[in-house]
């Protein structure tokens, strides 16, 4: 993802990289932007300590929700039934999400912001969107954001317009979810790429309600509801039982259960 990345980068961008500096960028950093690593070695960037403190507290919650979860299955507390699968699934998401997304990530941004590189965080307080475009492209995996804007969006909006580059876009990321949940069990193909691509009409239609009713999403509450209805709603396609039971509750040293009827 680098590599595409930084190969598509318009010719007039410069870069003042030693090859320590490009090796941590390539190496040590999950974003795709390979700028904030020009000031590597110099003084410590601000903010560096808040954001170690930040990722350390959500990490240590989320090795609390997973162990929490766990003795609450241990002890029957949550049922071995189709319900009890969603809770379980549910609880060991967010807190997988809270381990890696919110804590190991913005640990490792924070650390590199001590050495003086300009790190940023890549999951920036998604819960605060009002709207899916705003959610999809500035506030959630902006690592993966930025990669598929520069080497995706950007040129095919250039020849084909907006409205094909979005959908390209969202089709592109649903392929590469197919890599990280489908291939590892061997099942539930096509359900990423059919999120991905159902959000993208929802892309489209925000495009057309902030035209035809602009008021719809400026209401904060309304725009909150809107967004995590269409965030949970389509869930089960992209996080689908098999995944679950095949990658998820093992990391929790889980036993599968009972897939949904």
């Amino acid at each position: 993802m680098k590599i595409v990345a930084v190969s598509s980068m318009p010719d007039k961008t410069t870069l003042k990289l030693s090859f320590g500096k490009w090796f941590a960028f390539a190496c040590g950093w999950a974003g795709m932007r390979p700028q904030p690593f020009e000031t590597l070695g110099e003084p410590s960037q601000p903010g560096a300590t808040r954001m170690i403190s930040f990722g350390i507290s959500r990490l240590l919650l989320g090795l609390l929700l997973v162990y929490v979860t766990r003795l609450l299955i241990h002890h029957n507390i949550i049922p071995g039934n189709s319900l009890g699968y969603i809770i379980t699934a549910l609880l060991l998401l967010i807190g997988f999400s809270l381990i890696l997304h919110f804590g190991l990530l913005s640990i490792s941004a924070g650390m590199w912001r001590l050495q003086g590189a300009a790190t940023y965080y890549l999951f920036r307080r998604p819960a605060a969107a009002l709207s899916i475009t705003e959610f999809w492209g500035k506030r959630w995996n902006l690592a993966f954001s930025e990669m598929t804007s520069i080497a995706i969006f950007r040129p095919l909006k250039q020849r084909f317009g907006n409205t094909a580059a979005v959908f390209v876009s969202f089709v592109f990321s649903g392929l590469l979810h197919e890599l990280a949940l489908s291939v590892p069990v061997n099942a539930g193909y096509g359900l990423s790429t059919l999120y991905f691509l159902a959000h993208a009409f929802i892309v489209a239609l925000e495009r057309t309600i902030q035209k035809r009713c602009p008021l719809f999403l400026a209401n904060k509450t309304t725009a909150h509801i809107w967004v995590f209805f269409w965030l949970v709603l389509p869930a089960p396609l992209l996080f689908h039982p098999q995944f679950i039971n095949g990658v998820v509750l093992p990391l929790a040293d889980l036993s599968p259960i009972s897939l949904p009827q």
